[in-house]
């Protein structure tokens, strides 16, 4: 038997962290099943928590108490993992976080946590995913150092499927659907590297040459996964939507064929990319993904910074300018609101701490850009900033380091909670104002009394519901209040169920 352990993956142009189902784990099992195996099992670090470290035992949390996301996202193998893992032959590891980030229903598993747990297997163990170019849970720090004795193979090429390969192995790898307990939002791949490739911190160039995917075959994997059941699909794994060959077909045809689709983003997209489209081809890809994509979509900008200096010192793809005139162009296309209550497709922002040249003048010049969005009347959906981590290979870690992060670590507090208090909350009053219902929330943690909501999307706000609802079901929610980067809000329909359950709802 061979047992696949998805220990969930975090990175540039890809999401595998649940609710999301990342591409990794499919692929292998398609590869596998390619190879004629016919026993494969899908696993979680989650699964794998379960059974060493809760002895298989259910742990209810107390109604003052936060949901163990540790165990969070079991699979239908979870009460049989002794068992599993005693027949097993060969254990393929998938690991690796590059975009530290926090994670609302689960936690990925490190190098330090998964070896001691593995390491008395009697089975081959081979590891792959993004862990094998380092992997780090938190931001602002050096990858994990771990000996990797325990693993018998590291395993570039289950890492590094060329795409003439996936075209057959990502439809037979969506049988592990089935082995998986309620929804997942399916991360499809369009594309790998990136067509510029210069920026300082990232290992998107390091791992991947640019490439594309046929569209007819990214249409035969959402068609496989939409026949088992699946329902939300983000188009994530790639640098940049725009740069697709085909975008706007390939949106069309998913439409035409999967009329049922729930919901469906994008991820990553260049702001210069957007001015191309809007100059050269009259806004065409921006009108599609509008017109074929569900409401709530969201085109992440890497800007990292609006300061020339820091941009010129770490080669970044974007001028302060042209990231202003992309988010012109998105709201102008995407801010009406949409069936599930958001604005049908909004920019995002990213925004990292700690590159070459970065100073009090960094955060000055990041916050005059981000006022003038905000005063211009234009909407972002989100602003993440996190601290740059740091990955041999790349040119930031080869010259200049950590010695940024060093430097302006005491100031990272305050300039984040300048964005957070000045931009982000009145900027969230503005696309989700009070009263706005948002349907479809799942209901996914508890903490104590609140239950933690949200779409599945890309980047789903968080709506918390002051009482305990039933978790891993939808509600329709009504906007009761804003924090900095979440919600609040009361369930729009109350069904007897609740309301006894909750009798003061």
């Amino acid at each position: 038997m061979i047992t696949i352990l998805d220990c969930y993956t975090d990175e540039p142009a890809g999401l595998g962290v649940p609710p999301y189902l990342g591409t990794y784990p499919r692929y292998i099992a398609g590869y596998l099943a390619d190879e004629g195996r016919e026993e494969v099992k899908y696993t979680t670090i989650d699964d794998l928590r379960f059974f060493r470290k809760y002895h298989s035992r259910i742990k209810v949390p107390k109604p003052s108490e936060k949901t163990d996301i540790f165990t969070y996202n079991l699979t239908n193998n979870a009460e049989r993992m002794e068992e599993i893992l005693e027949k097993t032959d060969t254990l393929i590891v998938v690991l690796g976080v590059h975009v530290p980030g926090k994670y609302l229903s689960a936690m990925p598993g490190t190098l330090h946590e998964v070896i001691p747990l593995i390491a008395g297997l009697r089975c081959k163990k081979i590891l792959t995913g993004p862990a094998i170019f380092g992997t780090q849970l938190f931001g602002g720090k050096r990858g994990e150092q771990s000996d990797l004795g325990v693993f018998d193979k590291i395993d570039h090429e289950l890492y590094r499927m060329p795409f003439e390969k996936i075209k057959s192995y990502a439809v037979l790898g969506s049988a592990i659907l089935a082995q998986i307990p309620g929804q997942r939002m399916i991360e499809i791949e369009t594309g790998k590297g990136c067509d510029i490739g210069k920026c300082s911190f990232c290992t998107e160039p390091l791992k991947n040459r640019v490439a594309f995917r046929e569209n007819g075959d990214i249409v035969a994997e959402i068609q496989e996964c939409y026949r088992r059941g699946a329902r939300f699909f983000r188009l994530g794994k790639q640098t940049c939507f725009y740069t697709l060959p085909h975008a706007p077909e390939l949106l069309q045809q998913i439409h035409e064929t999967c009329p049922e689709i729930k919901v469906l983003h994008i991820d990553n997209v260049n702001p210069v990319k957007v001015l191309l489209d809007h100059k050269k081809n009259n806004d065409s890809i921006t009108k599609v993904v509008v017109k074929y994509c569900t409401s709530g979509n969201v085109a992440a900008f890497g800007v990292e910074s609006f300061d020339l200096k820091v941009v010129r010192a770490n080669t970044l793809n974007c001028l302060p300018t042209a990231a202003f005139e992309a988010v012109s162009i998105i709201n102008s296309f995407g801010a009406a609101r949409g069936d599930d209550g958001l604005p049908r497709f909004l920019p995002g922002i990213n925004i990292i701490f700690g590159l070459r040249e970065e100073s009090k003048k960094t955060h000055e010049e990041n916050m005059a850009w981000l006022r003038k969005i905000y005063s211009d009347g234009l909407m972002l959906r989100r602003i993440n900033i996190r601290q740059v981590a740091l990955f041999e290979g790349t040119s930031l870690f080869n010259e200049g380091r950590d010695k940024f992060l060093k430097k302006n670590k005491r100031l990272y507090w305050k300039w984040r909670n300048d964005i957070r208090q000045q931009i982000d909350f009145p900027m969230l009053q503005r696309v989700i104002p009070k009263g706005a219902i948002l349907k479809g929330c799942y209901s996914e943690v508890y903490d104590g009394n609140t239950t933690f909501c949200r779409q599945f999307g890309t980047y789903p706000l968080i709506v918390g519901v002051k009482v305990r609802l039933p978790l891993k079901q939808f509600f329709d929610l009504r906007i009761t209040g804003h924090m900095l980067r979440s919600v609040t809000g009361e369930v729009v329909e109350k069904d007897d169920a609740i309301l006894q359950n909750n009798p003061r709802l």
